[in-house]
């Protein structure tokens, strides 16, 4: 069995979570990242997506992640989001809203802001499709 590390994911808002876990599988900008004790120190980047937090009893709590930073420590794991949702709390509406706030922002932008909303729409979908599976 896995070792419990201590994590804690914190947005400007809020402490969303903190405490003991099994593993957090992180939206990492470079693919994602599945974090577990004794994990190598490193700082990353985090792309608009799923956060997953396993404990050691089974249980899993999943957050909607965007943007921010990841910092494992030989302390445990923290992350930085720009801002950070418990899917349980999540609203479909106000998800279904920025769904398309991003829509309208890939319609109107070009270049690479266009790709950026792009991107940013493309995981939004796959939140709410999270939602629905």
């Amino acid at each position: 069995m896995p070792d419990a590390f201590k994590f804690e994911l914190v947005s400007p808002e809020k402490l969303l979570f903190s405490g003991e876990v099994e593993q957090v599988l992180v939206p990492g900008a470079e693919g994602d990242l599945t974090i577990m004790a004794k994990h190598a120190p490193l700082i990353a980047t985090l792309r608009p997506g799923l956060l997953e937090i396993d404990f050691a009893d089974g249980k899993r709590q999943r957050f909607f992640a965007r943007g921010g930073f990841a910092e494992v420590i030989p302390a445990g794991l923290t992350v930085l989001a720009e801002r950070a949702v418990d899917l349980d709390e999540l609203d479909p509406e106000q998800l279904s809203q920025e769904i398309s706030n991003a829509e309208e922002d890939v319609a109107d932008l070009a270049g690479e802001a266009k790709d950026r909303a792009q991107m940013t729409l493309e995981h939004l979908r796959q939140v709410q499709s999270a939602l629905h599976a």
